[in-house]
């Protein structure tokens, strides 16, 4: 069924059915068609998994059309709504395509897809290449030697997440009893336990705990991936096996805090806006083993082991630099040999 033919179906069903969607714009359950639509298409292509369902109260939002919602100054008129004031008003100037709110916490932010043209690419005679190293005690170590220290969020706000986590356990005890439970029996299966004022007030002071930390990553990912683009024509990084990374029980939790995943989407859509490159290099390459001065491979190189000399050419390095310029060497090899790059 084509989502044309089920948006139609679900204004035949939904005036019996289901009633209370006649309180929102019919445009969000159309887009939620649509949305149904484009990602069996991505299942379909292998590009995705299978759709799963929303629960409610996770990840909430819903999208309208150009035609539904209007920007004016800090103010945005929303069917059903009316004009609801925003923090600050839209950035950019273009053709308006579609917004979606959502809600992150207990916070509610609209996004705005605009269509603007792409920027001019301009041919540089000489292209400064960089290597970046990914690592835990720092952020990246670039090719240049600088370093840049990640801001570790999760791990600052660890102590107050257990709090929190210990306070709300105990009310869910609490909450047992008062449903006819026996303490720490657990709960059976389709019973609701009713959240109490105080519980639902720990489970937003959480919620907003969570993405406080989440927005201090993305700051800083934020901060470091334009940095790179705006200095940089060519941008050499690693392939890194971030799931195997995360089976590192000691590491996980270090690793998951600095978001490398998020590092490489957000360092290739900023590249490709900008016309620079982007060289993955095989997460294979003995970038950390491998002497930069005269090309020697280490046998063996634990990761305790921070800096080393090399035994042929007795060059002292610093491991994580000592990677970054192989991977700029990398990069340097693969611009000289491929056509011509537009930055």
């Amino acid at each position: 069924m084509s989502t044309k033919n089920g948006a139609f179906s679900l204004n035949a069903l939904k005036r019996d059915a289901f009633p209370w969607m006649l309180e929102v714009t019919k445009n969000a359950p159309q887009m939620a068609i649509m949305h149904l639509g484009q990602a069996f298409k991505n299942f379909f292509a292998g590009i995705a998994e299978y759709p799963t369902f929303k629960k409610k109260g996770r990840h909430d939002s819903f999208t309208l059309t150009n035609d539904q919602f209007t920007v004016k100054g800090q103010k945005v008129h929303i069917p059903k709504l009316g004009w609801v004031r925003m923090h600050e008003p839209l950035r950019f100037i273009g053709k308006v395509v579609e917004g979606t709110v959502s809600r992150t916490a207990d916070r509610w932010f609209l996004s705005v897809t605009v269509e603007l043209p792409d920027p001019p690419s301009v041919r540089r005679e000489s292209q400064a290449v960089v290597g970046v190293d990914l690592g835990v005690s720092a952020l990246a170590t670039l090719s240049t030697g600088e370093k840049i220290v990640g801001p570790k969020a999760y791990a600052d706000a660890l102590a107050q997440l257990r709090r929190l986590s210990k306070q709300f356990s105990r009310q869910m005890e609490v909450a047992k009893v008062r449903a006819g439970l026996q303490p720490c029996q657990p709960t059976p299966k389709g019973m609701h336990i009713p959240l109490c004022q105080n519980m639902r007030k720990t489970q937003r002071r959480m919620a907003r705990l969570h993405a406080r930390i989440a927005n201090i990553r993305a700051d800083a990912l934020h901060q470091l991936t334009t940095d790179l683009v705006q200095r940089f024509d060519v941008i050499a990084i690693e392939d890194l096996n971030v799931a195997g990374m995360l089976k590192n029980h000691p590491l996980a939790r270090a690793i998951a805090d600095m978001g490398f995943g998020e590092f490489r989407r957000q360092l290739a859509y900023k590249a490709a806006q900008c016309g620079k490159t982007v060289v993955i290099v095989s997460r294979w390459y003995p970038s950390s083993k491998t002497c930069s001065a005269c090309g020697y491979k280490m046998p063996k190189m634990p990761l305790a082991m921070r800096e080393w000399t090399c035994p042929e050419c007795h060059t002292h390095h610093d491991r994580d630099i000592n990677a970054a310029i192989n991977l700029r060497n990398v990069a340097e090899s693969s611009v000289r040999s491929s056509s011509p790059v537009s930055a």
